[in-house]
C-alpha cells in the first residue's frame, strides 16, 4: 500500500466488511509473530489487518530524503495512513513490544476511532518515561548501548546478531529454535532496519529529536496520564526484559473495562510462545462484552477463573486448530 512516505507491505484477512482488527508487531520481530493468532481472530467474524513497520522486511520508503526515523509516534501515524487508504474509520488494535506503544498512541491520537486496545509485554508511556529504576536499567542495556557511537555501529556491522541476543535474553530456553529466527531475521535485512531501530531507541530517551510530524503526539501520549477505552494488557511471567515488576502499576493508566492477564512460563514473545492463550483472550476482548474485563490483575501465573464468554472463545480456537495449521503452512510456502 503506497502512503507519502512508504510502500507498506501488509496482510488483510477476513471479510471487508467486519469489524477491523490491526495487529502491530514489535522489535526484534516480524509481522509472521501473529501467524498463528489471526485464523483464530477471522474465525470469530472479525477482519485483521497484519502490517510490516518501516524498516522491517517488505516495507519500504519511496524516497531517500525521508527521515529515517522510528519512534512510536511516527510509527502510529504510518499505521493511521494504511488503515486510511483501507478505507478503515473505526478498528480494534493490538501490538506487541513496539507495536503495544504505537497502539496506545492510535488510542490517544484518534480516541474516535480506536475501540479497544491489546497491549502485549511492554508498559505503556502515558504520562512520559520516567528514567528507569537501576534494576530496569540493567535489563535495558541495549537502550544505552545503541546510544553511543561506537554501540551503534556493533549493531550496523551484525545486526541479526544483536537481535538474537534479545531472543536469547528475553524468553525462557528452548522457546525458539534457530530456523525460526532465521526465517524472521530475514525481515532485519530491510536497509533501513538498523537506521530506524537506532532512532526508535535513542529518540526515547531524549538523545535524538522526534520526527517533528508527529511532535504533536509525542506530546499529547506524555500530556495523557489515563486512557478511558476498554484494554487488555498481556504480561508472560518470565519476560526477561519487561517482567511482571515493570508493569505493575499498569492498572492506574486505564480508567475504563481492563484486564492483566499473567501467562505462565512465557516470556517476551507470548504471540509466539503461546497463541492459543493470546487468541483466546484477544478474542474475548474484540468480541465480548467490556464488562466482563477483569478489573485487578492476576497473580503471578494465575488466570482469571473462566467465565462463559471465555469458555465459547476455548471452544472457538478449538474448531479453528486445523485452520491455524493450515494458515502457518501457507506462510512458511
Amino acid at each position: 500500500m503506497t502512503t507519502d512516505d512508504l510502500e507498506i507491505a501488509y496482510t488483510d484477512h477476513g471479510d471487508p466488511g467486519a469489524p477491523a482488527v490491526l495487529l502491530l508487531h514489535g522489535w526484534p520481530d516480524d509481522a509472521s509473530t501473529w501467524d498463528a493468532v489471526v485464523p483464530a481472530l477471522t474465525g470469530v467474524g472479525l477482519r485483521v489487518v497484519v502490517p510490516s513497520l518501516r524498516g522491517f522486511g517488505a516495507t519500504r520508503f519511496r524516497t531517500r530524503t525521508t527521515p529515517r526515523t522510528g519512534d512510536s509516534a511516527i510509527l502510529a501515524l504510518d499505521a493511521i495512513a494504511l488503515l486510511d487508504r483501507l478505507g478503515i474509520d473505526r478498528f480494534m488494535v493490538a501490538g506487541h513490544d513496539w507495536g503495544s506503544n504505537i497502539a496506545e498512541a492510535l488510542a490517544v491520537g484518534w480516541p474516535e476511532r480506536v475501540r479497544r486496545l491489546a497491549m502485549l509485554s511492554t508498559p505503556p508511556r502515558l504520562g512520559g518515561m520516567a528514567t528507569p529504576s537501576f534494576e530496569q536499567a540493567q535489563r535495558q542495556w541495549y537502550h544505552w548501548f545503541m546510544a553511543t557511537d561506537r554501540g551503534a555501529q556493533a549493531v550496523r556491522d551484525d545486526p541479526k546478531g544483536f537481535a538474537h541476543r534479545h531472543w536469547v535474553n528475553w524468553s525462557p530456553p528452548g522457546w525458539f529454535d534457530e530456523a525460526l529466527f532465521a526465517r524472521v531475521s530475514r525481515a532485519f535485512e530491510n536497509p533501513d532496519w538498523v537506521a530506524v531501530t537506532l532512532h526508535s531507541y535513542r529518540a526515547r530517551w531524549d538523545e535524538a529529536d522526534p520526527d517533528p510530524r508527529g511532535r504533536w503526539l509525542a506530546e499529547a501520549v506524555k500530556a495523557t496520564t489515563t486512557l478511558a477505552l476498554p484494554t487488555l494488557y498481556i504480561q508472560g511471567d518470565r519476560d526477561g526484559v519487561n517482567p511482571p515488576s515493570a508493569s505493575r502499576d499498569v492498572r492506574r493508566k486505564f480508567r475504563g473495562p481492563f484486564a492483566k492477564v499473567h501467562l505462565a512460563g512465557v516470556g517476551h514473545f507470548p504471540q509466539r510462545e503461546d497463541p492459543a492463550a493470546v487468541a483466546r483472550h484477544l478474542m474475548r476482548l474484540f468480541t465480548g462484552d467490556p464488562a466482563t474485563l477483569s478489573p485487578p490483575a492476576a497473580p503471578v501465573g494465575a488466570e482469571p477463573s473462566p467465565r462463559p464468554a471465555v469458555l465459547a472463545a476455548t471452544a472457538l480456537l478449538a474448531a479453528t486448530a486445523i485452520g491455524v495449521a493450515a494458515y502457518r503452512g501457507r506462510q512458511s510456502g
